[in-house]
Parts: structure tokens; C-alpha cells; sequence
């Protein structure tokens, strides 16, 4: 009987030793899922030593849904979220900002890999995609929220900037007066998720059928060559 009890108290000690590891291993349930990132959160990180040094272009073109669908074709562009810059309110909403009262303008913010596409290819595929030469207004779209601008990152960025501002002043016709502004970036904030790939997103939007699609198509044309799917043949230094 002694025996049976210190087989069945041994017993009993070891389940509970069992339960309290299991219990143990398991997280605290409290513990929740994280949210999955926006696509402003998931901006590459530049500068380690497993991936290429990145830079980054912040781009006022007018339209943001424009200038987002346009560089998304691009090689060598990591990433490209539409936001605002150049203005003084904090964290302004597209409603506030559709006032033209914050001082903003509608932008693209690029994340791009400069051994594969310069700042300067950069600036010359932003030219041919708007019209420098209208002041706060491309298309249907007028403000000063669509204002041309180019708010650069460093010194050497602006000194890239005025130079190809200044070549594309000269035509074959003559001079043009270019207002796109060159000022430097202050701060950058992010459009609602909604507008992130929105031409993407809904390609049937009378909007993206009118304008943005063009010119879309008329960026696939000009520079064939630089885009993400263009055939190697195609791609520079190969024959």
C-alpha cells in the first residue's frame, strides 16, 4: 500500500513538472500579432553592408498618383511613396492639404539605387513626365499643391538639379522659362494609404484612364531602355 501511494505521489509530481514546462514554453497571452507594415513603414534601409547604398529624390510633378505610377516602372527605384513636402503643418491630412493652405505640395519621395540610375537620370525622366513650364497647375489640376518643385537631399543633389534645370531651359526652338522650384528638403510626410499605387490599384478611375496612363505610356517610350522589364537587349551595355 506505501508502495502503491509513493508510485502514485511520484506520478502525480511528474505531470505537474510536465504542465509547468509546457506552460512555461507558451507566450504570454497578452501577446498579440503585429500589424503587417504600410508601404511608407517599408522603406528599404540604406547603407549596410549586405545591400546596395541607397539615396532617396523627393519630386513634386503635380498629381502624385502621376509621378508614383510613372517611377514604378523604373530599374534601379527600390520604392515610391506619394506624401508631402515643402509646407508647415505637421502631419497634414489631403484634405488640409487640398486647400493649399499648408504651404505643401503633393509629392513623390523615391528610394533609388544610384549605381543603377543616377539622380540625374533621375531629374531627366521627371522633366519629360510634367510640364516645368506651368506654374502651380498641370492638366485639370491647379494649386499651388501641384506646384513643379524639386526639394533636394544634399548639396550635391541641388548642384545636379540647377545644371539639368538649366539644360532643359534650351530647346531646339530656343529658351523656355522653367518654374519648378529647387529647395531643400525639410520634411517628408506620407499620403493616406489610399493614394499609395494608385493608379495600380484602380486602373479603371476615370482620372487614371485620362491622365495617368498616358503618361505612363509616354515614359515606357522614351525610356524603354530604363524599365524594370525591358528586355535585356535593350538595357544599357548589352548588344
Amino acid at each position: 500500500m506505501l508502495n502503491r501511494l509513493a508510485t502514485v505521489a511520484l506520478s502525480t509530481l511528474a505531470l505537474c513538472s510536465l504542465a509547468a514546462w509546457l506552460s512555461a514554453a507558451q507566450p504570454p497571452a497578452t501577446e498579440k500579432p503585429q500589424p503587417a507594415e504600410s508601404k511608407a513603414e517599408s522603406k528599404p534601409q540604406a547603407g549596410t553592408e549586405s545591400r546596395p547604398k541607397l539615396e532617396v529624390a523627393t519630386l513634386g510633378s503635380g498629381c502624385f498618383w502621376c509621378g508614383e505610377a510613372v517611377f514604378e516602372e523604373i530599374r534601379g527605384v527600390k520604392l515610391v511613396v506619394s506624401g508631402y513636402s515643402g509646407g508647415d503643418v505637421v502631419n497634414p491630412t489631403y484634405e488640409q492639404v487640398s486647400t493649399g493652405m499648408t504651404g505643401h505640395a503633393e509629392v513623390i519621395q523615391i528610394t533609388f539605387d544610384p549605381a543603377v540610375i543616377s539622380f540625374d537620370e533621375i531629374l531627366e525622366i521627371f522633366w519629360k513626365s510634367h510640364d516645368p513650364t506651368k506654374l502651380n497647375e498641370q492638366g485639370p489640376d491647379h494649386g499651388t499643391q501641384y506646384r513643379s518643385a524639386i526639394f533636394y537631399h544634399s548639396e550635391e543633389q541641388r548642384e545636379v538639379a540647377e545644371k539639368s534645370k538649366q539644360k532643359h531651359t534650351k530647346t531646339p526652338k530656343g529658351t523656355r522659362k522653367i518654374v519648378t522650384e529647387i529647395t531643400k528638403f525639410s520634411a517628408f510626410y506620407p499620403a493616406e494609404d489610399y493614394h499609395q499605387d494608385f493608379f495600380k490599384n484602380n486602373p479603371r478611375y476615370r482620372y487614371c484612364q485620362a491622365i495617368v496612363k498616358p503618361k505612363v505610356a509616354k515614359v515606357r517610350k522614351e525610356f524603354k531602355d530604363q524599365l524594370k522589364d525591358a528586355p535585356e537587349k535593350d538595357k544599357p551595355g548589352k548588344k
